[in-house]
C-alpha cells in the first residue's frame, strides 16, 4: 500500500498548488487535473512513437475552444445562459435530449447546408452572399489559414507556427518547396473546412436557419488531385490525405444542395491576373485546369448521387432571382438527410459542438515529413504559444490580459 500513499499525496499537493493558483474549488481543480492527466497522456504516447507527433494536429488541442465558445466566433449571436462565466457555459447534451429538447420542430424549408462550388476567382463568394441575403439564410465564407484565430476571438492574427506552419502566399509563389509546405498548407485547411462545416451544421440544427458556404470538406479534394497532377505534393502525401478523410467525412452528411459555377480556366487566369493580391498573378494554367476537371470529372459525379446539384456559367450565377427560382423547384427528397430524425440529430449535434472531437477526427498516429516535427520542437512550440498574452490559462483566468475577480469564478 506504500505506493498508493505515495500516489494520493502526490495528487493531494497538486490539487492543493492548482487551488491556491488559480482559486478554484477543489471540484473545479480536480476535473481540471482530469483533463490534464488524459492529455498528458496522449502526448506522452505520441512521444513515444516514434519520437514524433502530428504538430498542426496537436497545435489544434491547445488553441480550439469546445461547444458554444467556438460557435460564438463565427458571428452567431448566443442568448445568455444561466452559467456565464467561461468555466460554466452551458452547452447542448444529453440532459437537454432527456428533458425533451427536440430538433426537428424548428427546422423549415430552408434548414438546409449550400455549398457554392467553383474554381478560383469565379464568383462563389458574391452568388452565396447574395443568395443567403434573398433566403434569409446565414452566409459563412470560405475559411482560411487563420480560421483558429476568428474562431477564438483572437485581436491579432498569431503566427504561422500556431496556424498549420504553413502559407498560403508561399503555395502560389513557390509550389513545390522543399519543406512541404504546399501539402502542409492543404491537410490544415482540410481540417479548416471540417470545423467550419461543423459550425455550419451546428447553427442550422440550433436555430433552424440554413447555412451557405463557400466550398466544403467534401469538394475538398478537387485540390489534392490538383497538386498531385502538378507535381506539388507526392504519393504518400495523397495516400495520407484519402485516408484521413476516409475516417473524418464519414461522420458528416453532404450538403443539400451544391451550386457549381463553371467558367473556363482562362478566363480564370486573367481574372487572377488582375487581383489585389500579387502573389496568385503567376498562377500556372495547368493547375487551374486541372481544379477544373477534378470538379468535373471525380466531385460533380459523385456528389450529385447524395446531393441536389445546380449548375450555371458565370453570367448564370449573377441572376440571383432565377438561382432562387431555381432552388424552390428542388424536392430535397434525396440523399441521407431526409432519413434523419431527432435521435440521429442528437447524436449531431453532441459531435458537431465539440470541435476537439471534430478536429482529432483526422488524428492518425503515421509519420509524414511535410506535417511532422520532432517532439523537442513541438515541446519549445507549445511552451512559446503558453507564454504569450493570455494563453496561460483558461480563459477567463489570466490577469495579464486584464482578466478580473480571478479568484472568484
Amino acid at each position: 500500500m506504500k505506493w498508493w500513499s505515495g500516489l494520493s499525496a502526490m495528487f493531494t499537493l497538486e490539487l492543493s498548488k492548482r487551488t491556491e493558483e488559480t482559486g478554484e474549488s477543489q471540484t473545479q481543480a480536480l476535473t481540471r487535473l482530469e483533463v490534464f492527466e488524459k492529455s498528458h497522456k496522449v502526448r506522452s504516447a505520441r512521444r513515444i512513437f516514434g519520437g514524433r507527433i502530428i504538430m498542426a494536429l496537436r497545435v489544434i488541442r491547445t488553441v480550439i475552444p469546445s461547444g458554444a465558445n467556438g460557435l460564438r466566433s463565427v458571428n452567431i449571436v448566443h442568448k445568455a445562459s444561466i452559467h456565464s462565466s467561461p468555466v460554466r457555459s452551458l452547452r447542448y447534451g444529453w440532459w437537454a435530449y432527456a428533458l425533451g429538447e427536440r430538433t426537428t420542430p424548428r427546422l423549415n424549408r430552408l434548414s438546409k447546408i449550400f455549398s457554392v462550388e467553383g474554381n478560383l476567382a469565379s464568383g462563389k463568394g458574391a452568388l452565396a452572399q447574395k443568395l443567403a441575403e434573398k433566403l434569409g439564410m446565414l452566409y459563412m465564407p470560405e475559411p482560411d489559414t487563420f480560421y483558429l484565430d476568428k474562431m477564438t476571438g483572437e485581436k491579432q492574427p498569431l503566427p504561422l507556427d500556431y496556424n498549420g506552419m504553413c502559407s498560403l502566399e508561399k503555395f502560389y509563389t513557390d509550389p513545390k518547396a522543399a519543406d512541404g509546405n504546399s501539402y502542409r498548407l492543404q491537410h490544415w485547411m482540410y481540417i479548416m473546412r471540417l470545423l467550419q462545416y461543423s459550425d455550419a451544421i451546428e447553427h442550422m440544427l440550433t436555430t433552424g436557419q440554413g447555412v451557405i458556404l463557400e466550398r466544403s470538406p467534401f469538394s475538398d479534394m478537387v485540390f489534392v488531385e490538383a497538386m498531385f497532377k502538378q507535381g506539388y505534393i507526392r504519393k504518400e502525401c495523397v495516400d495520407h490525405y484519402e485516408e484521413i478523410k476516409h475516417i473524418s467525412i464519414c461522420e458528416f452528411l453532404p450538403p443539400h444542395l451544391v451550386i457549381y459555377i463553371d467558367q473556363p480556366a482562362e478566363e480564370v487566369q486573367k481574372k487572377l491576373r488582375q487581383s489585389s493580391k500579387s502573389f496568385v498573378h503567376n498562377t500556372p494554367l495547368a493547375y487551374l485546369k486541372s481544379i477544373e476537371d477534378s470538379y468535373k470529372k471525380s466531385y460533380l459525379p459523385t456528389v450529385s448521387e447524395s446531393s441536389e446539384l445546380l449548375a450555371y456559367d458565370v453570367t448564370q450565377a449573377q441572376d440571383i432571382e432565377k438561382v432562387a427560382e431555381d432552388i424552390e423547384y428542388l424536392s430535397f427528397e434525396k440523399g441521407p438527410w431526409v432519413e434523419q430524425d431527432d435521435v440521429t440529430y442528437h447524436h449531431m449535434r453532441e459531435l458537431v459542438e465539440d470541435k476537439n472531437r471534430v478536429a482529432t477526427l483526422a488524428h492518425i498516429p503515421k509519420f509524414l515529413p511535410e506535417i511532422t516535427i520532432g517532439a523537442h520542437d513541438y515541446n519549445d512550440k507549445y511552451y512559446a504559444y503558453r507564454s504569450l498574452p493570455g494563453k496561460r490559462y483558461a480563459p477567463g483566468y489570466n490577469v495579464d490580459i486584464g482578466d478580473k475577480n480571478v479568484l472568484f469564478k
